[in-house]
């Protein structure tokens, strides 16, 4: 039998150790810059093209020709098979016509083969600010209405609070780690941070619904050894949908292109954090507040 809660201090140390190195990075990177993370159009107002070529493509080559047609400032990041994202700050309501003059731009950059365009997309700059707004609006709703679900579901404050912050954990290390990859947040991203905390408190319950089962048939066993007991039952259960659910994320990550990699790589994180916070977090937390008098 595996003691995930003999070392459960040490692992809540180095929890705290990670989410205080991103929140003092953080905290240094906007005094300097002004802003912490890096954003897609959707938040920041904008075109985006992607763009793909039959030849390599050369980054300085290409922002030189786009400040000559009046573009400045203009963001470029390369992936695989010579795909190419570009963005820039203008807008305008024919996104596609504008995506097809920076790929004319591009195109005059490249002496062999051609370029094609894959996807246009703009987004005013109030537009992207209400959608910021609403994003983080989204998450905190979510994890409120978590915490009332959990209380309600095992009438019980310990329960409720060790899953939201774990919640809150996994939303903070994704968080992380966008910020440590320099991975731009969009739209999809918040997706698929809501999916991940709504995939992590699944994996949470059914740890806790087998935690409270067995409180209630072993009334004389220590919390610490019932709740151990209670995890490695379900740790089967926990690796299967885990590994199950991460295998085709895996594929979408590889060989899902640029558009997809962001979104994919925010699942695949947040499957790791969920499945480690549901075992570490979730459950040395409720067992913080958890009154075992009471309950027996």
């Amino acid at each position: 039998m595996i003691q995930f809660i003999k070392y459960r201090m040490w692992i809540a140390i180095s929890s705290m150790l990670f989410l205080g190195f991103f929140l003092v990075s953080a905290l240094y990177h906007y005094s300097q810059q002004g802003k912490v993370f890096l954003y897609s159009i959707d938040f920041t107002g904008g075109t985006q093209v992607l763009l793909k070529s039959s030849s390599a493509l050369q980054s300085d080559a290409i922002r030189t020709r786009l400040s000559e047609y009046g573009w400045q400032n203009v963001d470029i990041r390369f992936s695989s098979n010579n795909e190419c994202i570009i963005k820039v700050q203008d807008f305008a309501s024919d996104a596609k016509g504008l995506g097809e003059k920076i790929k004319q731009a591009v195109q005059e950059t490249v002496t062999e083969g051609t370029v094609e365009l894959l996807q246009s997309e703009g987004v005013g700059p109030g537009i992207g600010e209400s959608l910021r707004m609403k994003s983080l609006r989204a998450i905190i709703v979510s994890l409120i209405a978590m915490l009332f679900y959990i209380a309600f579901r095992f009438w019980s404050f310990a329960f409720a609070i060790g899953a939201v912050i774990a919640l809150l954990h996994d939303a903070i290390a994704m968080l992380a780690m966008l910020y440590f990859f320099n991975k731009e947040i969009s739209m999809n991203v918040i997706g698929a941070i809501l999916a991940v905390l709504g995939y992590s408190i699944n994996d949470t319950i059914v740890i806790f619904s087998r935690i409270r089962q067995d409180l209630a048939r072993n009334t004389n066993k220590p919390l610490d050894e019932v709740v151990n007991e209670s995890i490695n039952r379900t740790l089967t259960r926990t690796m299967l949908t885990s590994i199950s659910t991460a295998l085709p994320v895996i594929a979408m990550l590889l060989f899902g292109g640029e558009a997809l990699y962001n979104f994919s790589f925010v699942l695949i994180v947040g499957i790791i954090f969920g499945t480690y916070s549901s075992v570490y977090i979730a459950s040395p937390i409720m067992m913080l507040f958890y009154d075992e008098d009471k309950n027996k």
